[in-house]
């Protein structure tokens, strides 16, 4: 007898991703590969996962490319019309939750995104979180991973990260383990890009990663 094993593709696979988020002294960095794809086959080199929500804020999704650009549009909706409402501007556990409440009210024909919110609180504290499609909140103090590569940037992770890290040292700790982690993930890479938050502004700065 022949057996043939035929995996089934996630949908949250279809376009590949890698986003990581991670926590230092007093700044939360998050990065993102570039790569878009169908399946195998890359369309764009440039493609945007990570969305700056407010100078604090920033939200990475990974996923189905149509609902990652879908959620982001919705998101800043919804923020600015929290920010006209309210007069101040929205704090990472209030986006948390509006984001989870977006996801949960499409449950039974979800956005086909996992996010990775990131931002610095009114203490200046770092603030983590993901959630999965359908909106079941997580938050940790240490990192945060999303995407096709997910077992491999926990790993790297849990290599490379020291608590209370200073903001070029969180650098260099997301560059590399996006850089080694996407090397071994056929639906991510193409390069990537890398925020720093702090409370005197963001870092942001583009990697080069291998071209296959």
């Amino acid at each position: 007898k022949q057996y043939y094993h035929n995996r089934k593709m996630s949908i949250l696979e279809y376009n590949g991703a890698a986003v990581i988020a991670m926590a230092g002294k007093d700044c939360v960095g998050i990065a993102s590969d570039n790569r878009l794809g169908i399946q195998y086959q890359t369309v764009a080199m440039d493609f945007k996962k990570v969305f700056k929500m407010n100078d604090t804020l920033f939200v990475g999704l990974a996923g189905l490319a149509t609902d990652v650009q879908t959620l982001d549009q919705l998101l800043r909706f919804r923020m600015n019309l929290y920010e006209l409402r309210e007069e101040r501007t929205m704090t990472p556990q209030v986006f948390t939750n509006l984001l989870s409440n977006i996801l949960y009210e499409k449950r039974f024909g979800p956005y086909f995104a996992e996010p990775v919110v990131a931002g610095l609180d009114e203490k200046g504290s770092p603030y983590l979180a993901t959630m999965d499609l359908i909106g079941a909140i997580e938050t940790t103090k240490d990192f945060v991973v999303s995407g096709t590569c997910d077992g491999n940037l926990y790993g790297m992770c849990e290599t490379l990260y020291k608590p209370d890290l200073g903001k070029e040292e969180l650098f260099e700790t997301l560059a590399q383990a996006l850089l080694a982690s996407v090397d071994r993930d056929a639906l991510s890479g193409w390069g990537g890009v890398v925020h720093i938050i702090t409370k005197e502004g963001v870092m942001s700065r583009e990697l080069k990663g291998r071209q296959d």
